[in-house]
């Protein structure tokens, strides 16, 4: 006996050490953010701007997300209209490489760099601030609720340790939407039925798992010819998957788009680098990783990885790009990014549902007027990748939307409070996801989301209870864009201003949907006519109309609204003609009064 009870007495200490050593570190905080994203790294910039204590958990050693640790370093979008943190970001780069020009360097965006710099200047921007930190190499496991609020969440790592964290208000920046999952908010998954969004062109029957295809990017660089590292030839390999990538590979190069040369300088980056992400037969993928566990979505991405190392295999070995070998720019085993390009995640059944019917002319008198909550902007075409999925085939040429906002409605759940949805899983349909899941929609969605949770935690409010206007006037004070002008940037002194005087409907913009540039134009020098006066009346005295046409003159501008009960110095409006400008910059004055 006395030789077993040591052995008890060891064991028992070995089990309680082992126990001790799985419980989860305990953290508290005012506002955390569970991904460290394009929308999570965006949020808590801004929340920590404004004074918060933030703390942010992202499973990947890098800050954001698909335009750094997925490699997606081409942006899509957005680029008049460069908003917030999003307009920061590419300042930095431009400082970086020497210019906008120099960001210039592929053929599909204005803007192009190395993900590895995307991730420096990232941290560089957070990096300042005291009352933001940063757990990396997390995921979440389980959501903390009190009642019907989540107060937080559970993370653990590779290594199976936990981390246990409070909060008063928690964003969802995930990358599928793990939180709002778990924390009980209904959601959508997939295509949507029409009974449900009333979208022409959704399809008729009920729900679909089928979101779109992901891709795993992959880095080349110009290692000049003989000089590549070339990659063994993968199992399974399928010369068919690839075959009409591009026209010289094609046996019949009718069925190519492209020729080859186009396909590389696509995505061309500084420093004689090469993104590949490339829809035409490339690595573009159909697998679902919604519902699965950590380590079975891992196990199922090597689909993934393999036919983006095959595709790369397939570029030197039939393509003729033998001089392009994979350049390792994550440090990562297999010099793969971090993650894949996820295109679609769960999305939440917000308080406001936004379709494509809500897109096609968002801005007709009449309409729901969603621009004036919106809090993000976006100016690119809906765009599926659908290619991969054999059960896809309704999808084809969707209708041309001009530039939009996105409803600050979208980012909270509808029965569910203390939590923000960002990222790819704010309350749109399958359609409208399709143009609001581009970089710089979502860096827009997340500094909107950091911007709200820190309200919250100063007014002691839930997020619904939040006042828009409130929002918007927070966002304009940090150069975001809250109603997608292309041609007044924030440099503008009068910048605010018209982007009160557009949002609150005072003042019609004209919008033009073109192809892939899709634009809002104010026309602030354009001289006020009688549509736009018309417009007002509309709102301050209906029933009122404008008699003359054409442009106005000063004096009638001045008789009209001193007719509405506004006293005019004969000094302010009284000229041979008043701009759109000098209407916005009055109207704001003085109907921001009231």
């Amino acid at each position: 006996m006395r030789r077993i009870l040591p052995l008890l007495f060891l064991l028992s200490c070995c089990v309680g050490t082992a126990l001790l050593a799985q419980s989860p570190q305990i953290l508290k905080t005012e506002i955390l953010i569970a991904g460290g994203g394009a929308s999570g790294t965006a949020a808590a910039l801004q929340a920590a701007r404004m004074g918060r204590k933030v703390i942010l958990v992202e499973e990947t050693p890098w800050l954001g997300g698909m335009l750094t640790a997925s490699g997606v370093s081409a942006i899509d979008g957005n680029h008049k209209m460069p908003s917030g943190i999003w307009g920061e970001f590419r300042s930095k780069l431009e400082q970086h490489y020497g210019g906008p020009k120099a960001l210039a360097t592929g053929w599909v965006s204005e803007t192009q760099y190395e993900p590895a710099v995307g991730n420096q200047i990232f941290k560089q921007l957070l990096d300042p601030y005291p009352n933001l930190s940063r757990m990396h190499g997390y995921f979440p496991v389980q959501v903390l609720k009190s009642g019907n609020a989540v107060s937080g969440a559970v993370f653990e790592n590779a290594a199976g340790e936990k981390l246990e964290i409070h909060a008063k208000i928690t964003i969802d920046a995930t990358e599928l939407g793990d939180v709002l999952a778990t924390a009980g908010c209904e959601h959508y998954i997939g295509q949507d039925p029409r009974s449900l969004t009333g979208e022409e062109l959704a399809p008729l029957e009920r729900q679909t798992n089928n979101i779109q295809d992901l891709t795993y990017v992959a880095i080349l660089k110009d290692y000049g010819a003989g000089k590549a590292p070339l990659l063994p030839k993968p199992l399974n390999y399928d010369l068919y998957d690839f075959e009409c990538t591009c026209k010289e590979v094609c046996p019949d190069p009718a069925n190519a788009r492209h020729a080859c040369a186009a396909l590389i300088t696509y995505g061309k980056l500084p420093n004689n680098k090469y993104m590949i992400n490339w829809p035409l037969k490339g690595n573009d993928t159909y697998l679902n990783l919604i519902g699965l566990s950590h380590s079975e979505q891992q196990k199922a991405l090597q689909t993934a990885k393999t036919k983006t190392l095959a595709y790369v295999w397939f570029l030197q070995n039939k393509a003729g790009f033998n001089h392009l070998g994979l350049y390792n720019e994550f440090g990562t085993v297999d010099s793969l990014p971090f993650i894949p390009y996820h295109r679609e995640a769960r999305r939440v059944k917000g308080l406001q549902f936004f379709t494509m019917n809500d897109l096609l002319d968002p801005y007709a008198p009449g309409g729901k007027a969603f621009y004036k909550i919106g809090i993000a902007v976006g100016n690119y075409p809906i765009d599926h990748h659908h290619e991969e999925n054999p059960a896809v085939s309704n999808e084809k040429n969707y209708y041309q939307i001009p530039p939009f906002t996105v409803p600050y409605a979208c980012l909270i759940p509808e029965q569910v409070d203390g939590l923000i949805v960002a990222e790819k899983s704010i309350s749109v349909s399958h359609m409208v996801n399709g143009c609001t899941r581009l970089q710089p929609v979502v860096l827009g969605i997340g500094q909107a989301a950091g911007a709200a949770a820190a309200m919250v935690v100063k007014k002691g409010v839930q997020a619904r209870e939040l006042k828009v206007p409130v929002l918007q006037e927070t966002l304009l004070a940090a150069g975001a864009y809250v109603f997608p002008l292309t041609d007044i940037r924030p440099q503008d002194p009068d910048f605010r201003a018209i982007q009160r005087a557009c949002v609150r409907g005072w003042i019609r913009a004209e919008p033009k949907a073109v192809d892939w540039a899709n634009e809002m134009f104010f026309y602030p020098d354009k001289l006020v006519e009688q549509s736009d006066l018309q417009l007002l009346l509309d709102q301050l005295q209906p029933g009122r109309k404008v008699i003359e046409q054409g442009a106005l003159s000063g004096a009638m501008v001045v008789k009209y609204l001193q007719e509405l009960g506004f006293k005019v110095k004969k000094t302010e409006l009284a000229q041979v003609g008043v701009t759109r400008r000098q209407l916005a910059v009055w109207l704001d004055r003085e109907l921001g009064k009231k």
